[in-house]
């Protein structure tokens, strides 16, 4: 079986993770023999156990240094040998990972959502479509606001500060410019069932779907 990896990147809260969901969902519904897995970027945050919980809530999380994607990408070389892996768990209250993780098996499709995922030269190679969702800032700091305070117990002063520090300039240094290694740009503010369809349709042109 080859796995087939598609990556999903953009801005922080630009609409990734909702479509990447909405994209499995669409495939899984009319590909019913079609075995889809979903991995987030996130989850390959380094583990910071030996650092106290002060130090953790000042790193950098919007550099590319703040992932482990070697580990990723060894990740995606075992499930493309047919051997399945084990997907670290990331906890946002306490800036670290978690004791637990979650076994992937091999899977026919996979599919990465991330906002590092085009910066890193060695993954890159293993993508079979990557796709650059683009959503203006001011609805991402909106996004982000709703979900750190409801979702991650943070407050709205810390979120604020956090994207002007931080993620506001980490995207324009690291993540708009590999937009130009994305196959297809694609909204985050469009409907995501149209955008699903348009997906669909270069899966198909490219032969990664069986019609």
């Amino acid at each position: 079986m080859t796995t087939r990896i598609i990556a999903i990147t953009g801005a922080s809260a630009s609409g990734k993770t909702h479509f990447a969901h909405a994209l499995r969902q669409h495939l899984q519904d009319q590909f019913s023999h079609l075995s889809v897995g979903l991995v987030a970027e996130d989850s390959y945050y380094h583990k910071l156990d030996h650092l106290p919980l002060a130090q953790r809530e000042q790193v950098n999380y919007d550099h590319p240094d703040a992932l482990e994607h070697d580990l990723l990408l060894h990740h995606l070389q075992e499930l493309k040998a047919g051997r399945r892996i084990e997907v670290p768990t990331y906890d946002y209250t306490v800036h670290t990972r978690a004791p637990q993780s979650q076994l992937l098996e091999p899977v026919q499709l996979l599919i990465l959502e991330g906002i590092l995922l085009l910066s890193h030269n060695g993954l890159r190679r293993h993508f079979d479509l990557s796709l650059y969702v683009e959503t203006p800032l001011q609805v991402c700091l909106a996004r982000r606001m709703q979900r750190d305070v409801e979702e991650r117990g943070r407050s709205r002063e810390s979120v604020t500060a956090q994207f002007e520090e931080t993620v506001r300039p980490m995207f324009h240094q690291f993540i708009e410019p590999t937009r130009a290694h994305a196959h297809l740009t694609i909204s985050g503010e469009q409907e995501s069932s149209a955008v699903v369809t348009q997906v669909q349709e270069e899966l198909l042109r490219r032969g990664h779907l069986a019609p």
